[in-house]
This record gives structure tokens, sequence and C-alpha cells, in this order.
């Protein structure tokens, strides 16, 4: 099974002060890695930490430690993407959360470890529900 990192998760796991941070860690233990993400991901991670008072320091070490490897590429991607973020225009989807999604089109037997209920709304190819690893 593919494990697919989402910012939620990512930021929980870096910040012991958020609600989820204990399950996140607790998760991690259990699933295989590396967990796959995206430059958008990260990106919004950074961000957020950095608004948090965390700098990007951590968020490189998980790379470094092998725990998280980048899975897509923007520029083979962007014409899916971009059809994903028009499909779901009315929520809206954000780039992070399309690239996301289709990580989960390239990986059949995945779950998107995710804080994000939208990924229960999104579907990949079409119609298909996306594996989903969040808490109740």
């Amino acid at each position: 099974m593919t494990i697919i990192a989402d910012t939620g998760a990512l930021v929980a796991l870096i910040d012991s002060d958020t609600a989820e941070h204990e399950w996140v860690r607790a998760q991690i233990h259990y699933l295989p890695k590396p967990f796959l993400t995206s430059e958008p991901v990260l990106t919004e991670t950074a961000f957020l930490l950095s608004r948090d008072g965390f700098d990007a320091d951590t968020l490189f070490g998980l790379t470094e430690s092998g725990l998280l490897t980048v899975g897509i590429g923007f520029n083979e991607e962007h014409k899916t993407l971009r059809a994903l973020m028009r499909r779901y225009r009315q929520l809206p989807m954000s780039l992070a959360d399309a690239t996301l999604v289709r990580l989960s089109e390239l990986h059949r037997d995945c779950r998107v470890f995710t804080l994000d209920s939208d990924f229960r709304i999104y579907r990949r190819h079409g119609s298909k529900a996306i594996p989903v690893l969040m808490p109740d």
C-alpha cells in the first residue's frame, strides 16, 4: 500500500499543539514508508508551520530521513491537474489537493493520509472514492 501525505497530517506530525498530533504520530509507526506527497503540499506545509512559529528545517528533515518523497511532477501532470481543479471548482480544489487526487489515481493501492474532509468528496478516475486515512 502507498501512503499519500496531505498538508494537515504533516503539520500535525510536526506541531505538537495540534489536536491531531498524537493520532498522526501513532499512525506513522504502522504505515509503509516512504509516504508520497507533492511540492504544493510541501509548500502549504512550510507556510502553515512558519505561520505557527516553526521553520522549515523539520520538514526538510522528513524528506532527508526517507519518510517523505515527492511522487508527482507538475510539468508531466499539468493537464490532468487542471482538469481536476476545473471539476471541483465549486469547493474550490487547491493545487495541492489536485496533486494528491492524481497520485491516488496513479497508485491503485493507496490511502490519502489527511485531515481534510474534502477527500471524502473528491473522486479518482471520475467516480471512484479515494481511500483515506483520517480521524473519525
